[in-house]
């Protein structure tokens, strides 16, 4: 009883196995099946191979056993035909066995072939069902693996969500955010690059105004002008409270 049980537990845990193995690849699995099968049909093709050879040994006896009975037969006719009823006799006798023995094996000719003809006919129906499974692999393998192909593009069209709170939305966060950095440097860059810009056009034209005046007091110290020909520039009077008073 405790060997039963022990046995039970043991087969259990092999099974369990082996349902391992077989869930974990079953194509893999399918194509050892279908070696198998085949390497069972190479060896009942061998054996019937074999068998044909039987057969054919008995078909050659068998047509041995028509040329012999043949000749009994025509050698009985000539010896009749000369009178010789003893000898006849003989040959009669020895055709009676003949036929007897070529009756047993055009019988077991018969059998034969019939069984032969019948594991043939399994051995076809075996190729061409061995052939459909070759294809099914293939058809299988090739759609587990797109199965499997099309699982992963789900799984990873799923990861590329970018909410914010995914991990590639918080990098697209950071992302934007050095953009816009990168963006606040080169505005800032250029709004600095335009400061001074009216202070440095005023000073640009108060030395053009002080280089004519310059040229002037020259040209009048030279006698190339007079001083009454320089123009004078009018200076606006600014009028206090006490003379707009006495007006």
């Amino acid at each position: 009883m405790i060997f039963k049980k022990f046995w039970a537990s043991f087969r259990a845990q092999v099974n369990k196995l082996a349902n391992v193995f077989w869930e974990a690849d079953p194509i893999a699995q399918m194509q050892y099946e279908y070696d198998t099968a085949v390497e069972q049909m190479k060896e009942g093709r061998e054996g019937l191979e074999q068998y044909r050879g039987l057969v054919e040994r008995v078909n050659r006896q068998v047509a041995q056993n028509e040329k012999h009975v043949a000749k009994l037969q025509g050698q009985a006719k000539a010896y009749l035909k000369l009178g010789d009823r003893e000898t006849a006799a003989k040959f009669a006798l020895e055709l009676q066995k003949a036929k007897a023995e070529m009756a047993q094996n055009v019988e077991q000719l018969a059998m034969h072939e019939k069984a032969y003809e019948n594991n043939l006919k399994k051995i076809k129906n075996a190729n061409k069902k061995l052939a459909d499974v070759r294809q099914k692999i293939q058809k299988y393998d090739a759609e587990l693996k797109m199965s499997e192909a099309e699982a992963e593009i789900a799984k990873l069209a799923e990861g590329f969500d970018f909410n914010v709170t995914t991990d590639f939305g918080q990098l697209e966060n950071l992302i934007q955010g050095k953009i816009d950095t990168n963006r606040g440097k080169v505005r800032v860059a250029a709004d600095m690059s335009s400061e001074g810009i009216a202070d440095i056009e005023a000073e640009e034209r108060l030395e053009s105004a002080m280089a004519e005046d310059a040229l002037s007091d020259l040209e009048v110290e030279l006698g190339l002008k007079s001083p009454e020909t320089t123009p004078i520039a009018e200076t606006s009077k600014d009028l206090g409270p006490a003379e707009l008073e006495t007006e």
